[in-house]
């Protein structure tokens, strides 16, 4: 069975996965990969096949989407020819993760395809969404990257077709402890924002930024730039992180049982339902840097205990190899 898993590369989240997911596939099936988008600072540990610029979500500095750099940096009529153009003709089974290309490409022609992904999940009825939709984002969300077929992750099996997260191995192998610092991930605010607000919580921060190359300290905070290697081992002994509502960040954290606080990007919607379902959860959720709310987050003793099981290659040969 020859399979394209193909994958988007805007965010860090869809590689992740990717890690645990392709070298399960690869003892299946012969796979190829592909990936589309431009902002993930996170490598894969397996060969890409195929790699394209795609159409990336891209954001202010400030918390939010950019629609002026969505519509200035992406070439739009490049996608669109290569849509058209992709040869997929060879392949017995497309695996999307939120990948537009193969996506369209596969819904104009007829291929075979099965979504599997998280924005999937937002799909289902069933899963937890703020009363209020934000009405571009709900119908980029429908449309990025269309499927029939849909296998979603989430927090919670709120579906049968909804499975819990995946957790790659190398969260699974670390040995969490809580040794008082926090760590920070949230690429849609500057360095400058961000350490502005936080040098008013006493407590040691350490920053991942994708707006730095060399590491420095102000005061209480210390910055790096975006590094796997590093930024697990403070992720293994961190006491919490403040990261943006995506979802496998999150995931991971209430995997390692690590305090979490979220922000989700202004008028990304899914990243509002993100921040909606875990605030259900009891996860403290803000729409802003709001330096009360944080400060009581580092105060509180949360604990919250999740099950997430290491059951992705049973879910790939029952509901997707099996097809």
């Amino acid at each position: 069975m020859k399979v394209l898993y193909a994958f988007q590369g805007t965010g860090n989240g869809h590689i992740a996965r990717a890690q645990q997911i392709i070298p399960i596939l690869k003892k299946h099936a012969t796979v190829d990969t592909l990936i589309s988008g431009h902002q993930s600072q996170l490598c894969g540990d397996f060969d890409i096949d195929f790699q394209h610029r795609g159409i990336s979500l891209l954001y202010n500095k400030t918390g939010g989407l950019s629609y002026k750099k969505i519509i200035a940096e992406n070439d739009f009529k490049k996608t669109v020819k290569l849509i058209r153009e992709i040869d997929l003709q060879h392949y017995d089974l497309i695996i999307n993760d939120y990948e537009p290309i193969t996506a369209w490409a596969s819904k104009i022609r007829g291929f075979n395809m099965i979504e599997m992904s998280h924005q999937a999940a937002l799909s289902f009825a069933e899963t937890p969404k703020p009363k209020r939709k934000e009405i571009f984002g709900n119908l980029f969300l429908k449309h990025y990257a269309p499927s029939k077929i849909k296998i979603g992750f989430h927090f919670e099996n709120y579906h049968s077709q909804i499975k819990k997260p995946v957790i790659r191995e190398k969260i699974r192998n670390l040995n969490p402890e809580r040794n008082g610092f926090y760590i920070v991930y949230l690429p849609s605010f500057s360095d400058e924002n961000i350490i502005k607000l936080l040098s008013q919580v006493d407590v040691q921060w350490k920053v991942f930024s994708k707006y730095t190359k060399t590491n420095y300290r102000i005061n209480n905070i210390e910055i790096f730039p975006v590094g796997e290697s590093a930024f697990l081992s403070s992720f293994e002994l961190c006491e919490g992180i403040l990261c943006n509502a995506g979802f496998e960040g999150p995931a991971e954290a209430l995997f390692l049982n690590k305090k979490l606080f979220v922000i989700p990007i202004h008028r990304q919607y899914e990243q509002e339902c993100n921040a909606f379902a875990l605030q259900q959860m009891g996860i403290p959720t803000s729409k802003k840097l709001d330096i009360v709310e944080i400060q009581k987050w580092v105060n509180s003793e949360q604990n919250h205990q999740v099950f997430y099981p290491n059951d992705v290659e049973e879910t790939i040969l029952k509901n997707v190899l099996s097809m």
